[in-house]
């Protein structure tokens, strides 16, 4: 049963950067559903395009822009084009993300810095640029982070830097901005099924099979697990969170769970 109004979000903007696949998309359709227009933006143009001709093609008000959140410049352009298409911004999600699997020892400077890149100063860059473009007081930022800034996790040295700098940028924003009636939350997703992520992270049966084995719930989580609670804190039932990390992950954030039997 769906637990929110079907229009709670008419007649307002939502932006996604890295909006064209995966969770990012599922948070796109989500809030489409829930009334917003929506604008997408990614770096490669035939995603974006077909990210926008499906949601359009399901009824759905929509554009898409063609930028990397590396880029401060292109991302700006990217925002000014949405406020200049539907005006003030109500909802900015940024979820574009790297990730792989390496010991850092096996790591170049450049693959560390890669990760950092496109996580950390991407999410800065999203939101610096969207601060011109909000409406104020009300908007509602949401990064997307994972349990890595929290849980130092082997192999993961880059995505666990990455993800807690994204962590402390939320807060900070949340501090700095929350005067002008913007707040600033972050969503730290586990193994989510169906995602490229996970296809690289566990890439055979019994990988994932291992990682199901060390969640408290031991499933995976779906996009539209992490869409709803996006559509929650898009919206006005939301409106007294901000700083807040929020954990939808099955219980990954707080360790390995794998020696716990059923209780009795």
């Amino acid at each position: 049963m769906d637990a929110f109004a079907s229009d709670i979000l008419k007649g307002k903007t939502a932006f996604i950067a890295g909006g064209s696949s995966g969770i990012n998309l599922g948070i796109a359709e989500r809030l489409a559903e829930a009334g917003a227009a929506v604008a997408i933006m990614s770096r490669k143009q035939d995603k974006v395009d077909a990210a926008v001709a499906a949601l359009v093609g399901a009824g759905h008000q929509a554009i898409g822009i063609a930028a990397d959140v590396r880029n401060y410049t292109a991302t700006e352009a990217a925002l000014r084009q949405t406020h200049e298409f539907w005006g003030e911004i109500d909802v900015v999600v940024s979820g574009a993300a790297g990730n792989f699997l390496a010991p850092a020892l096996d790591m170049s400077a450049n693959a560390f810095k890669a990760v950092v890149d496109i996580d950390l100063l991407g999410t800065f860059n999203v939101f610096r640029a969207c601060y011109a473009f909000l409406r104020r007081p009300g908007a509602s930022l949401i990064a997307i982070t994972a349990p890595q800034g929290q849980r130092p996790t082997p192999f993961q040295a880059h995505v666990c830097a990455a993800k807690a700098g994204v962590d402390m940028l939320t807060k900070c924003l949340a501090m700095e901005w929350g005067p002008s009636g913007v707040r600033v939350n972050a969503i730290a997703p586990g193994p989510i099924g169906g995602t490229e992520g996970m296809a690289r992270l566990a890439s055979s049966p019994e990988a994932e099979a291992k990682v199901k084995s060390r969640l408290a719930l031991r499933e995976y989580g779906t996009k539209r697990d992490i869409a709803d609670l996006a559509l929650y804190l898009s919206s006005d039932n939301a409106r007294y969170m901000t700083g807040s990390i929020v954990s939808c992950d099955g219980g990954s954030v707080l360790g390995d769970a794998s020696a716990v039997d059923l209780p009795v």
